[in-house]
């Protein structure tokens, strides 16, 4: 996995204008994602979700994602149209000690009297460039024949 990448999501996540957020599977493999306020990178290189409801559908996704080894993705987009998708794994879910109180601390004084249900740790295990510019030039190398009919008629500088 690049290191670039990894040191990539640790940046975005820095800037208050990022976008994050989170994709479980249910019981049926059905995909479900929210948004992820809280979402950062610990020093062991570890995604770091905070899930503030213990009945929600991610919370029970998240379990499940730990017991049967299911894959979690992560989505992290920044204001400069920067596109980052993780896909990882569950690695620990703490609901109590140190670092769960301090997080806890951090999202009440945040946003008020709420509960935090657990603090998910996320192992990446991939790091994909999902930034459209990235992504166009990446499928014109695997498809280079491969184009939208409007495409074939627009000319240099400007539409047909």
């Amino acid at each position: 996995m690049s290191e670039d990448l990894r040191n990539a999501i640790g940046s975005l996540l820095k800037e208050p204008a990022t976008v994050a957020s989170i994709a479980t599977l249910d019981e049926n493999g059905a995909p479900h994602s929210v948004p992820s306020p809280f979402l950062r990178l610990d020093a062991d290189g570890r995604l770091v979700h905070l899930e503030l409801l213990e009945t929600s559908a991610t919370h029970r996704n998240l379990l499940r994602s730990i017991w049967f080894e299911r894959p979690v993705s992560v989505t992290v987009a920044g204001s400069d149209n920067r596109v980052l998708v993780t896909t990882g794994r569950t690695y620990k879910a703490l609901v109590s000690g140190p670092l769960f109180s301090e997080y806890y601390r951090e999202v009440r004084a945040r946003l008020g009297d709420v509960g935090l249900a657990a603090v998910w740790l996320i192992e990446p295990e991939q790091i994909r460039d999902e930034t459209y510019a990235v992504r166009k030039e990446r499928e014109e190398v695997l498809h280079p024949f491969h184009r939208h009919l409007d495409r074939l008629a627009v000319r240099h500088g400007g539409a047909p």
